[in-house]
């Protein structure tokens, strides 16, 4: 979906005119317009973003990246519509493109809405029809294998499914991430779902563990003084968790 700092969002919107993160699975009668949201594509030279929270592997090039998760539950306020994605991924920071898969646990005007998704940007982002329940234990990888083409792996083992997918993209492999964001409409960046604390495991990055690949670096989601997300730091060179501190 979404290079960092503009996530690569599609506008959806409802008959009722409210716009939503592209990768909001369409509710009954709803009618769904796809329009891409600007590419802006930012060079981290710190540890913080506006909607990104997690770790990131820049400075050379990278050929795979993988993680796992538990899908957390999001408190929803009434009437509420907030977001919050899950990933792994390679672009996206330094580079006009990101190839990624991963999970959501949103609020839909108070009602909490869990699914799946991957994208080869530009191509549209691609949802599943598969069922995803918080608590599900996921594992996710993305994989360059040569002459642009890539592979994007996500299973959710508690619901007993998985999928491959591979395609083509124009990416550049400058980065390699694993993240919780904040998605983007063409609006900006949207409200952050309360999803308390997440953690990932597993992290690795061409075959070793996260934090022994040049060269990580923890991201801290923030706007202003506002901390919205806090990242801790590396358990074992591969696990970390997200905090949830702000809309």
């Amino acid at each position: 979906m979404r290079p960092h700092n503009n996530r690569l969002a599609l506008l959806a919107a409802l008959a009722t005119g409210a716009a939503l993160v592209s990768a909001m699975p369409a509710t009954a009668g709803a009618s769904i317009r796809q329009v891409p949201a600007q590419v802006v594509v930012h060079h981290l030279s710190h540890a913080t973003s506006s909607n990104w929270a997690g770790w990131d592997n820049t400075g050379s090039t990278y050929t795979s990246v993988s993680a796992s998760w538990v899908q957390p539950a999001v408190t929803c306020a009434r009437r509420e519509t907030s977001y919050a994605s899950f990933w792994v991924g390679l672009d996206g920071d330094g580079s006009n493109s990101v190839e990624q898969t991963g999970s959501e646990s949103d609020c839909s005007r108070g009602t909490p809405t869990y699914y799946s998704w991957y994208e080869f940007y530009p191509a549209y982002p691609v949802n599943y029809s598969n069922t995803v329940r918080p608590g599900d234990h996921f594992s996710a990888s993305v994989t360059f294998n040569g002459s642009g083409k890539y592979t994007l792996v996500l299973s959710d083992s508690t619901q007993g499914w998985s999928h491959t997918q591979t395609g083509t993209a124009s990416g550049s492999n400058a980065s390699a991430e694993v993240i919780a964001e904040a998605p983007s409409s063409n609006r900006g960046v949207l409200p952050l779902a309360n999803f308390g604390t997440m953690n990932f495991s597993n992290a690795t990055v061409d075959g070793a563990a996260l934090g022994t690949v040049p060269t990580p670096q923890k991201i801290t989601m923030a706007t202003a003084s506002t901390t919205k997300a806090s990242v801790s730091n590396l358990t074992n060179n591969n696990a970390f968790s997200v905090t949830w501190h702000h809309s």
